[in-house]
């Protein structure tokens, strides 16, 4: 009988010799020329095992020196020298001095001002926590310490650390090289693996005991208002909870209340119909108890008499008890049709073995589990720890329903990326306790769709929901429009999930990523990066109640930008505020970005690959998107070394993801766009798509003179096409094109196009008109605004009106949003 899927774990633990400088008690490893492990063993026996951090430090050798001078040793690479006297590791004798333009020293035992990372959970937290330590800090130097993680045996079982005094760390010394820094970590750790491409689409949770009319009815009305949704969370209540024989807890159960779903079969087959997907939530701190319909197999199989109605317990470090617990359990639910399980461990950190946490156990044998032949692998799951991104989505718990905990969640989600967890997923719209408040669970479910997951939950209270339709009409509109724009987001996302997966670039990424020596990236902990394309600045502070606008502070980079949804023109370089509708987020973009979006204003739940695309182009520089897709089979489970599969589609190694790809590219000298061809050609992707360019913030000055033309092997093809002027820009329209074809369109055959200089008048005077203020003023306001005087004489008259800070700064912000108009 060959080996459960679930135990083929690769890894390459024992690094090359080469790499290893050692004495009798102590030993070096250099990973890679940043990245350094130090080891100390009372007993002389050191660690060669995978931990639940380090699965892979088989790297190649850097270029590295040792001088053993006696009495101590020097290690040095090209960043790093360390000096050590070999004795038990103290501030005396080991010191490390880091190379570079960022000139540190630290000696063992030092504190360093980590950037942070993140935490197993926000359960009961209400604004601001503490987070844990990434691996990346302003000192240039951060530490990991790994000496009492779980361990995994060559065969896939686990194991628990030697005792005895040890240490075993790794100190990352990349100096402000913030990107090289974590592509080591993802090196030695593991990437975070492939998610399906209906993950990325709307989740549906709420603690809340369903039965199958409520659910389906709930389903068939957002559908019915043109709501997408791809998975289905059915929370606890799927299970027995209640009046259960002997007094038993119900918190933990495996056999599904027919009172609520009297065909559980027949209700997962309706959800998956509809191009859903199922999971079930899972407390397995209990064990298998006698109430539960596998008692007798379970008993059985654990050498107890199911006549005695003993327990099966819970034992993370009982091999065959794990056995059990997948083989007779789960895998009879999932051949019933539960998708994946939402591991919702709450019960400590503890089991028999120490250091052997009962939440790692689960959350590695789980996603390893249920990514047996080809379905591709996913878990929702609680974080354990540095390594945990090998098994994508976390979490993040039940947090307090307030304005504070809104605005601490970017912060939250980005951070996480100094430790590689990408992929949070959070209760959209708070969790519990808190108060109603409509225009915040708007924002917040406008925070979800710019977060890596949106799962919208809520607690077992019926007066708190996240149906878009028991909010005010405000809300509810802003709410569905974006949930529909989540899903037309999905082109995008599901390329920056393959980006992640081969090349560890994060879908959100602190700004300070990429501006590592800007003082001011470090001053916007809420704003971020979202994939390669966009910078988003959410608004998590109620709105003004003079201007009705919501504001966040933000920092440009020194690039000119524009917003995808107002289509305003900004500086970069600077720091400033934005100010927006309950409707808008502040989404920038800067020239040369190119973000695909399905072209269907309702996307269809499941998100198969699209029939129709926008692509929102932003010109004014060079600009190139590789649009990733497959068909949705094959899995990926990442041993560490993950190449994304080559463009002609053959397989790489082990895994059999098979990619096919539309590159996608803007030239700015010339005004040309050229799309495709697809390749390679996959029964999944339609043989012909409608496409559309939306124009960011740019009007063609003749588009008379455009031209589209679709070219195959054998000819050129003009074609039709279509421009309307909309809010953001303009719409070009062409239809449909072989997806054999490229699509070649050329905006202008003079000097390359440039962004409209707006006229802010046009966007203030809204404002002005909605504001809730004295007609009077209104009227002086604008006489200024609108007025032809020079722009910095404008400016000065408007400072000097006494007007409420929050009305004056929108003036500010879109009087001096661009610097080019005043000098026309």
């Amino acid at each position: 009988m060959s080996k459960p899927a679930r135990y083929d774990f690769k890894t390459r633990p024992e690094a090359h010799p080469d790499a290893v400088v050692a004495g009798d008690k102590y030993r070096f490893t250099i990973l890679t020329d940043g990245l350094l492990r130090f080891e100390w063993a009372d007993d002389g026996v050191f660690e060669d095992r995978a931990s639940t951090f380090a699965i892979n430090r088989q790297l190649a050798v850097p270029d590295f020196y040792v001088w053993d001078r006696g009495y101590g040793i020097e290690i040095v690479t090209k960043r790093f020298h360390v000096v050590y006297n070999k004795e038990k590791f103290s501030a005396d004798g080991f010191n490390i001095q880091l190379k570079g333009a960022v000139s540190a020293k630290w000696s063992y035992g030092q504190r360093l001002s980590n950037l942070g990372g993140t935490i197993r959970t926000l359960d009961g937290v209400n604004g601001r926590t503490g987070l844990g330590s990434g691996v990346l800090s302003r000192d240039g130097i951060a530490l990991l310490d790994d000496s009492k993680s779980m361990l995994f045996e060559a065969d896939g079982w686990i194991a628990p650390r030697r005792s005895g005094a040890r240490t075993d760390e790794y100190v990352f010394l990349y100096g402000h090289d913030y990107r090289e820094a974590m592509r080591a970590y993802y090196a030695v750790s593991g990437s975070q693996p492939l998610l399906p491409r209906w993950a990325l689409g709307n989740w549906w949770s709420r603690y809340h005991p369903y039965d199958r009319n409520e659910y389906i009815e709930l389903m068939d009305h957002f559908d019915d208002d043109d709501v997408p949704m791809n998975v289905a969370v059915i929370d606890m209540d799927w299970h027995l909870v209640w009046n259960l024989p002997d007094g038993l807890n119900g918190w933990t159960g495996y056999t599904w209340n027919k009172e609520l779903f009297p065909d559980p079969v027949g209700f997962m087959d309706e959800l998956h119909e509809r191009g859903m997907k199922v999971t079930l939530n899972l407390h397995p701190a209990d064990g298998i108890r006698h109430h539960e319909k596998q008692y007798d197999e379970v008993a059985k199989y654990m050498g107890i008499d199911p006549k005695s109605k003993k327990p099966v317990e819970f034992d993370a470090t009982n091999k065959k008890f794990i056995d059990a617990y997948f083989d007779i359990v789960h895998h009879e639910h999932e051949a019933d049709g539960v998708d994946f399980w939402w591991v919702d461990w709450q019960q400590g950190s503890n089991s028999k073995w120490p250091g052997v946490d009962p939440l790692w156990v689960l959350n590695h044998f789980h996603f390893l589990d249920i990514g047996r032949g080809t379905q591709r692998p996913l878990i929702l799951s609680r974080f354990g720890g540095p390594g945990s991104q090998r098994y994508q989505v976390g979490f993040s718990g039940d947090t307090v329903m307030t304005w504070d905990s809104l605005n601490f969640q970017p912060e939250f989600t980005a951070t996480a990326s100094n430790i590689g967890y990408g992929w949070w997923s959070h209760d959209i719209g708070g969790h519990m306790q808190g108060y109603k408040d409509d225009e915040l669970t708007t924002r917040w479910v406008q925070l979800g769709c710019w977060s890596p997951i949106l799962r919208l939950h809520s607690s077992n209270n019926p007066f708190n929901t996240r149906e878009p339709w028991r909010f005010n009409d405000e809300a509810r509109v802003i709410m569905e429009d974006t949930l529909r724009f989540r899903h037309r987001l999905i082109p995008y996302l599901y390329t920056m999930n393959a980006r992640s997966a081969s090349d560890d670039e994060l879908l959100v990424e602190p700004m300070y990523w990429a501006y590592p020596e800007k003082e001011e990236a470090y001053k916007v902990p809420n704003q971020f990066r979202f994939g390669s394309e966009m910078i988003v600045a959410p608004v998590t502070q109620p709105r003004d109640e003079v201007t009705r606008l919501g504001a966040v502070k933000a920092w440009l980079p020194p690039q000119r930008f524009a917003d995808i949804f107002t289509g305003i023109v900004y500086d970069g370089d600077r720091e400033l505020q934005f100010h927006r509708l309950l409707t808008q987020v502040p989404v920038l973009a800067p020239e040369g970005a190119i973000i695909p979006l399905d072209g269907a204003w309702r996307p269809q739940s499941g998100s198969p690959n699209p029939s129709s695309f926008e692509i929102l182009l932003v010109v004014g520089a060079d600009g190139s998107f590789n649009l990733t897709e497959d068909n949705g089979t094959g899995t990926h489970v990442d041993d560490g070394d993950f190449r994304m599969i080559e463009d002609d589609g053959a397989e790489s190694g082990s895994d059999n993801v098979r990619f096919s790809y539309t590159p996608i590219t803007y030239k700015q000298s010339t005004g040309v766009i050229r799309i495709g061809p697809t390749s390679p050609a996959d029964a999944s992707i339609p043989t012909t798509r409608d496409w559309t360019i939306r124009l960011i913030a740019h009007t063609p000055k003749t588009p008379a003179e455009i031209r589209c033309i679709a070219i195959s092997a054998k000819k050129a093809k003009p074609l039709a096409y279509t421009t309307k002027a909309v809010d953001n820009g303009t719409l070009l329209t062409i239809g449909a094109v072989p997806t054999s074809n490229s699509l070649v369109i050329e905006l202008t055959s003079g000097a390359g196009p440039q962004l409209d200089v707006l006229d802010p008048a046009k966007k203030i005077y809204p404002i002005i008109d909605a504001a809730n203020m004295n007609y009077d003023l209104k009227w002086s306001i604008w006489n200024v605004v609108n007025s032809r005087e020079p722009l910095s004489i404008r400016v000065g008259r408007l400072q000097t009106m006494n007007l409420r800070k929050e009305l004056l700064d929108v003036m500010l912000e879109l009087l001096l949003a661009d610097t080019r108009y005043g000098k026309e």
